[in-house]
């Protein structure tokens, strides 16, 4: 079966191919929804279906543009990938280090995530594989990815500085594991490196000084490898994994993505007697940074239903609107909700009082300059912010006073969070693209609508 090709957002944008969208007051939003399936879930679930050896089935898997170029990936790596219903796929694997040589380039679009986590994985094959993406993907820095896979027997070859797409990587025909301390908090480093030592003999080790989410992990041992990890200092993580296991196919229901599901949570939040409620939320503590955040700053969150399954936790929670106060937030809880502090600067907005986000820096290396883009789109709209070194200075006053027009650079967060804060501001909020939602939240715009949003 062909895979359905993702509707590519457009590398340049202007005038005729923008999707500008209009966020206004509107009344109190209630109803229950899931938001789609989470986005890291579906591609670990993609590609260790497609390392394994027989049938994956997953269920719940996200079908945004980013998660679609994964699977296209995975077919042309050898396996069998199918859609056999809504949010249903199966995948038949070819075994670790069985992948074949694709006969063009993988091409990503957006998603550093499915490129650096695939690179990880092809590391440990002996084939060449170009890597490439979109505009905004070719901008993003790969070195800190291949410098441990080099160091296990790959080779970059010639690439744009800072190792940028489109490269061209040859996997290892020996690799060997290796002892890894990331420099940063990353899953995706992390998880690259427990994806090419899959093929190496002997343990490979990875060693965060900050722990970082543990979805691979986790998601390893539901497929059947032998993988340890253990307390590392105060906050990091060691995690080891036994080389060359013969992973087996097995079924993955894919929970709700805690990073969609902020969006409308913070909507319900700030919109005046919203009462919404979520399903199958993913609880995963190294995922729920802001959750824990906003019930700081005074939110009314409800957890309930807590049931689990391959390893991840979810729960069901309601959310009603709540008057939010200032708080700071710590750095270690940067890795637990780095995808998050857009939406939650919007929260910070309409607080009474100043929210101070320390350790952001990750967020200079995202789709965009995430700190510069979401300190632009406060200002624009009326909000007294301030970039200190890494960190963000929001200073609240209780209300937004709205009206402007947000950039949103090609990223898909910064225009869904500039949509939530039009929803309770004094004046409608414009963005300038909303293309680029499909990458992660297809249905975000519809979502919304249902729950009483109003867009135009």
């Amino acid at each position: 079966m062909v895979l359905p090709a993702p509707q590519r957002t457009p590398i340049l944008t202007d005038s005729t191919t923008q999707t500008p969208l209009e966020s206004r007051a509107s009344g109190p939003l209630s109803g229950k929804v899931r938001v789609p399936g989470d986005k890291s879930i579906s591609h670990r679930a993609l590609i260790l279906g497609a390392l394994s050896v027989g049938e994956t089935r997953i269920s719940g898997l996200l079908e945004g543009e980013d998660v679609l170029n994964t699977a296209k990936s995975m077919q042309a790596l050898g396996a069998r990938v199918e859609r056999t219903g809504p949010f249903a796929w199966k995948v038949d694997g070819v075994g670790v280090a069985g992948f074949a040589q694709p006969a063009s380039p993988l091409d990503f679009g957006n998603s550093g995530t499915g490129c650096r986590l695939v690179m990880g994985a092809v590391a440990g094959c002996p084939i060449t594989t170009v890597f490439d993406g979109d505009a905004s993907l070719r901008s993003r820095p790969m070195r800190r990815i291949l410098d441990p896979l080099e160091l296990m027997g790959a080779k970059a070859g010639e690439a744009k500085e800072g190792g940028r797409l489109p490269l061209t990587l040859h996997g290892a025909r020996d690799p060997v594991p290796i002892l890894y301390r990331t420099p940063v908090a990353s899953a995706q480093i992390k998880s690259a490196v427990l994806l090419a030592g899959l093929a190496a003999p002997g343990i490979t080790t990875v060693i965060e000084q900050e722990a970082s989410r543990d979805h691979t992990e986790l998601m390893l041992k539901h497929f059947g490898a032998e993988i340890i990890s253990v307390n590392e200092g105060s906050h990091g993580r060691k995690i080891a994994l036994t080389g060359q296991p013969e992973l087996h196919g097995a079924d993955v229901v894919v929970p709700a993505d805690p990073s969609s599901a902020a969006f409308p949570i913070v909507a319900a939040l700030v919109v005046e007697g919203s009462d919404v409620t979520f399903s199958d939320v993913m609880a995963n503590p190294l995922r729920t940074g802001l959750f824990t955040t906003l019930r700081e700053m005074g939110a009314s969150i409800e957890e309930s239903e807590v049931r689990g399954d391959a390893g991840e936790p979810m729960a069901t929670l309601r959310v009603r609107a709540s008057k939010l106060r200032g708080v700071a937030v710590p750095p270690e809880r940067a890795p637990s909700m780095i995808d998050e502090y857009l939406v939650l600067a919007v929260a910070a907005s309409f607080a009474e009082g100043t929210t101070i986000m320390r350790g952001l820096q990750e967020l200079r290396v995202k789709e965009s300059d995430r700190l510069e883009a979401t300190a632009a789109m406060l200002r624009v709209n009326g909000v007294r912010v301030e970039i200190t070194g890494d960190d963000l200075i929001v200073e609240g006053r209780g209300h937004v006073p709205g009206g402007g027009l947000v950039a949103t650079h090609m990223d898909h967060r910064i225009a869904m969070s500039a949509l939530v804060m039009g929803l309770a501001a004094d004046k409608p909020v414009k963005v300038d693209d909303t293309a680029f939602i499909a990458t992660s939240f297809p249905d975000f715009i519809p979502m919304m609508r249902s729950l009483g949003a109003e867009f135009s």
